[in-house]
């Protein structure tokens, strides 16, 4: 299948998402802005635990750009390193090892010198815990017992008074629990925190003006008409999101009298871009095929009013933790896993490669339709209805 390939995130759109994680924007709303899917800004922000990188600044000691661009054209007028030093103010040992470590006085360049340079400077400094084995043991040993890194700090200093090389701050835990590169402790110790979370938010994120644990206005699937139930007539579709990988989802409509499967593609998980895709793939639909959705309480349909305004299509709620309600959708979803198993980036796939996998699904025999196919079964309820 022909997969969306994206340019990697540049340096200018890595730090325009890092300050709008900071303001406390969501991924969805950063993603929107920067044109990207909020699984991309998932895997850049999730790779850092959700801790913005330190700006990068160079020592006053080091070379400038400009003092390399002097090098250069005093090695061009035959200067020697010694005079060249003299006129920078600086030791001729500390010219000879820059032009002898960036190719020599044939071959040196100031830009490509100084790019280098910025390249060679990045050696993180090792955190504490890192450097004391018999340290990371007991704050791991602790975290283990289920105690915060608050308490492991202050246990340290209270146990430990005249060994400093055994204090270590509760942030520093924290960042080398959600930041893994730094190799220090356990991803798996995160499920001892109290809150579970696997990233640094924001202090300044806030749910305010999210329909967040409620959706307004929700007609539950008991008020659903006798008809649906018995699948008897057609028109009638269950929906839910297939998630993957990086914060990645797609959503899946089955028809529940024909097992019909529609598959979409979706830029975010939140109700603006699933509602915006419903919309858009139910007016493809033959007129008065799609009557009622069935969907579970997932917040992504907050805005079913406005898909009921744009689709004339009415909208019914499971009861909380009842996938049950909307079994044909359950099942369907396993059978999904065939083709997307869990842990499959889902943004990959363009919606002709989706299109692709529900055309096998719906050109598959079904042992509950007789073994027809649910094509078979729709062509014939479209063309009762025509």
């Amino acid at each position: 299948m022909d997969r969306v390939r994206r340019p990697r995130m540049s340096v200018k759109e890595k730090a325009e998402l890092w300050k709008r994680w900071k303001r406390g924007e969501s991924l969805s709303d950063i993603g929107r802005a920067l044109g990207r899917i909020p699984g991309a800004v998932h895997h850049v922000v999730s790779a850092r635990g959700g801790v913005p990188p330190l700006a990068r600044t160079r020592s006053q000691r080091s070379l400038s750009l400009t003092e390399r661009e002097e090098i250069s054209r005093g090695l061009a007028r035959g200067c020697s390193l010694r005079q060249i030093g003299s006129h920078l103010s600086r030791a001729p040992s500390t010219i000879s090892r820059e032009v002898r470590r960036n190719g020599g006085r044939r071959h040196y360049r100031a830009s490509v010198a100084d790019a280098q340079a910025w390249h060679r400077a990045r050696r993180p400094k090792p955190c504490r815990l890192a450097l004391s084995p018999l340290l990371r043991a007991l704050v791991a040993e602790k975290l283990e017992s289920d105690w915060s890194p608050q308490q492991i700090a202050g246990w340290l200093k209270e146990t430990f008074p005249d060994d400093p090389g055994l204090h270590v701050s509760h942030e520093t835990i924290y960042l080398s629990l959600f930041v893994q590169s730094r190799g220090v402790l356990k991803k798996a110790l995160i499920a001892h925190l109290r809150r579970r979370r696997r990233m640094r938010r924001s202090k300044h994120a806030s749910t305010a003006g999210q329909c967040r644990g409620q959706i307004i206005d929700a007609v539950s699937v008991r008020q659903r008409p006798a008809e649906v139930a018995d699948r008897a007539v057609p028109g009638h579709w269950e929906g839910d999101l297939l998630t993957g990988a990086r914060n990645s989802h797609i959503a899946t409509l089955v028809e529940r009298h024909s097992r019909f499967l529609l598959l979409i593609r979706l830029t975010g998980k939140d109700t603006d871009s699933v509602v915006r895709a419903l919309a858009k793939a139910v007016r493809t639909l033959p007129k008065g095929l799609m009557v009622s959705l069935t969907w579970d309480r997932g917040t992504e349909l907050a805005s079913h009013k406005r898909f009921t305004v744009a689709t004339n299509v009415k909208v019914y709620f499971c009861d909380p933790q009842s996938p049950w309600q909307r079994g044909t959708n359950e099942n369907t979803n396993g059978l999904l896993r065939q083709y997307f198993p869990k842990g499959t980036d889902l943004s990959h796939y363009t919606q002709a490669d989706l299109d692709a996998v529900a055309r096998r699904l719906n050109t598959r025999p079904r042992k509950t339709l007789g073994y027809r196919t649910p094509a078979d079964r729709l062509a014939a309820t479209v063309a009762l209805t025509a």
